[in-house]
């Protein structure tokens, strides 16, 4: 296996933290998007809407997959952390999804967990995908 690290300098530098925005398995032609928040260079997020850092999220996520050869609609799984119950967020995500994801219709699962990278963020998704 040939790893490929993608960091974009779209997003800020996740070298500082040990990792990659995303890693793509040259051999398999996988690509593993970490994480990624409503963060700007500065670690700092732009909204306090569950709504807002989902789409800022799924910016960076776009940017991630592009950078690594990859596209919305290579995406095979995407999964969705968020502060507190998901239940209480599930309208309100599943509003954003469609617009985003196209006719994509990738696997997703959501997760409600108690913290996130910093107490500020209240969204977090990672995916994995195909180069294009």
């Amino acid at each position: 296996m040939t790893k490929q690290h993608i960091n974009p300098e779209a997003l800020y530098d996740s070298s500082a933290f040990g990792m990659s925005q995303a890693v793509v398995d040259t051999t398999s032609g996988l690509v593993f998007v970490s994480g990624q928040v409503d963060w700007n260079h500065q670690l700092e997020v732009s909204t306090s809407s569950v709504e807002g850092q989902l789409q800022n999220a799924l910016k960076n996520l776009r940017i991630a997959l592009e950078a690594a050869g990859s596209s919305v609609d290579q995406l095979l799984h995407v999964r969705v952390y968020i502060r507190g119950e998901v239940g209480e967020h599930m309208r309100t995500a599943s509003a954003v999804f469609p617009d985003f994801l196209g006719e994509s219709r990738p696997a997703i699962t959501a997760i409600g967990v108690a913290s996130l990278a910093s107490p500020e963020t209240l969204v977090e998704v990672e995916a994995t995908a195909r180069v294009s």
